[in-house]
């Protein structure tokens, strides 16, 4: 579950980061540029995204072989990992609303 949180967790003290340099007016530091930095960004956004979408596909999945009887899947396997699939789609949800947030307070200061 940790390594599910850190590339979110990565992406967002990236953010933070960024947005104090724009603040403060100071400039990336040597050998570290803007477009770096944003790859950084969004290839880890992609990667949490993907795995918040695998997590529910395969709670899906499960909860389907369950119903159709296989003998391997256990009712408490199929609601653990529905529930996790919640969780981590409820944390990107959660993300994706502060990202919302920080782009319309960047908006904002530029007007």
């Amino acid at each position: 579950m940790t390594t599910a949180i850190n590339p979110l967790q990565q992406a967002l003290q990236q953010m933070q980061s960024m947005a104090a340099q724009a603040a403060g007016g100071s400039t990336p530091a040597a050998g570290e540029s803007g477009a770096a930095t944003a790859g950084g960004f969004a290839s880890a956004l992609k990667a949490s995204i993907d795995k918040i979408s695998n997590d529910q596909q395969s709670a899906v999945g499960e909860a389907h072989a369950f119903e159709l009887g296989a003998p391997n899947v256990s009712l408490n396997d199929v609601m653990v990992d529905m529930q996790k699939a919640n969780v981590g789609f409820q944390f990107g949800l959660q993300v994706r609303n502060k990202l919302v947030s920080a782009y319309n307070d960047i908006m904002q200061m530029a007007v």
